[in-house]
């Protein structure tokens, strides 16, 4: 009698059918995986929009009512940048001015005699020395033994105004002492160096200076290779005095650096800086289509991004375009095409520069007014940019909720492996027992089997 073999040798392959079994409850699971993983990508692509908000914002501030705002720059230009340069701020006034330099600010320096060496020992006992800077004083310690690069490092640890060097002249004596005023001007200089009571003679040969009282064949060798002075100018006919070449407080808003004196008078001119407010408009138009652009092609239907006619953006560039679209107030130049910037098919901008240079030329104010006014595009686009990318703003509140959203999918992914570990064992403990039941019924058929046989 024959024993059916439907059961496969009368036994299963429990982990083949379980796993088989757990591919299919496991599709909720992998549903929400595939959930987490959309939502971690659209928090990635907001990311990537947000940044060129950023940009934007900082764009437009440059056309705004700050401080910082290219609109309130002014430039300053020297008929003779070799002889003096300048530079203007938001503060400055539009001026012509002329300009005159009789002499430049210089520093002093000084210079001792030469030493055959910078390394053997000049004084035999310890000195303190009085330099006298500015009208201030400051002692230096030198020590006994003290060698010319000894007082030299001593000079410079004290930080007074003051910086020693050590000269090699090519002499036979060819060291020498140099020192030479930090800063430059009259009232910066050495007005003596006293070596106090009980120093050392040697160090008091070195360096002892008294402009009434060194002269050759004095015994002091300290001299003056280089005399102090202060720039002297004129601008517009008004004689200045200044102790440095770099003046920022004779014109407001401008600084001046002297660079030699003049033969005859040289211009100096303060004006709107209309190629910077060019650059800031050209920059807000560039800044404006990588954003629009960005979201556009995000949003566009087929694009398979992860923002793909995600209604955010829909949202953000229809209040771009209403505000390209909405006039300004309260001056004579209410839109942007007035000034070259023009709205393309696609919904980009673009500039005409010499529309907007002529505009400028015409009348800067009104330029400025259209941008950085209450109701001014710049001011209205930073406030709408501010706000997008502020705490509670548009990118923080989608991308909260998203974050939410993958939290929650966290706990359902939990509750579900635990239940699926559940499902697990059960269908292993039920095909195991079959497996059993399988094996028993096996030994019964052999044992009919051989029992049949036997008839």
């Amino acid at each position: 009698m024959a024993v059916s073999s439907a059961t496969g040798g009368m036994s299963i392959d429990v982990d083949a059918i379980v796993n088989g079994l757990m591919s299919i409850e496991r599709r909720p699971l992998d549903r929400l995986n595939a959930k987490e993983t959309s939502y971690s990508a659209k928090i990635t692509a907001l990311g990537s929009i947000k940044s060129k908000m950023a940009a934007f914002e900082s764009a437009v501030k440059n056309l705004d009512d700050s401080t910082t705002s290219s609109l309130l720059a002014f430039k300053a230009t020297s008929s003779d940048s070799s002889i003096f340069s300048a530079a203007a701020d938001s503060t400055a006034a539009a001026g012509t001015y002329s300009l005159e330099v009789s002499s430049i600010a210089k520093a002093q320096r000084l210079a001792a005699a030469g030493q055959s060496s910078d390394t053997e020992a000049i004084s035999t006992g310890s000195s303190t020395v009085r330099f006298v800077v500015g009208g201030t004083s400051t002692d230096v310690a030198v020590g006994a033994g003290a060698s010319l690069q000894d007082i030299r490092d001593a000079i410079n640890a004290e930080d007074f105004g003051i910086t020693a060097t050590i000269v090699n002249d090519g002499s036979g004596s060819p060291y020498r002492l140099a020192l030479s005023a930090d800063d430059s001007g009259t009232s910066n200089d050495v007005s003596s160096i006293t070596v106090l009571a009980g120093g050392d003679d040697a160090v008091n040969s070195l360096l002892a200076y008294n402009p009434s009282e060194n002269t050759p064949g004095g015994g002091i060798t300290m001299t003056e290779t280089a005399p102090a002075s202060d720039a002297v100018f004129k601008i517009n006919g008004i004689d200045i005095t200044r102790s440095t070449n770099t003046i920022s407080d004779v014109i407001e808003g401008v600084t001046l650096t002297l660079n030699k004196e003049t033969s005859t008078a040289e211009n100096l001119t303060v004006e709107r800086d209309t190629a910077a407010v060019g650059k800031a408009v050209s920059d807000f138009v560039s800044a404006y289509n990588d954003l629009h652009s960005a979201m556009k092609n995000a949003y566009a239907r087929g694009s398979k991004s992860a923002l793909e006619t995600d209604p955010t953006l829909r949202s953000l560039m229809t209040q771009m375009r209403e505000i390209v679209s909405t006039a300004a107030s309260g001056g004579t130049l209410a839109n942007l095409y007035e000034v070259g910037v023009t709205s393309k098919s696609d919904g980009t901008l673009q500039l005409d520069s010499a529309k907007l240079n002529n505009k400028m030329s015409e009348n800067f104010g009104d330029v400025a007014s259209l941008f950085n006014s209450g109701t001014g595009f710049a001011t209205r686009f930073y406030d709408w940019s501010h706000s997008t990318l502020s705490f509670e703003g548009t990118f923080a509140n989608q991308t909260n909720s998203l974050n939410n959203s993958i939290k929650s999918l966290t706990s359902q992914r939990e509750t579900w492996e635990t239940r699926l570990k559940s499902i697990e064992n059960q269908y292993r403990r039920q095909f195991s027992s079959l497996n059993v039941t399988l094996a028993s019924m096996s030994q019964t058929s052999s044992y009919l089997t051989q029992q049949l046989a036997k008839l």
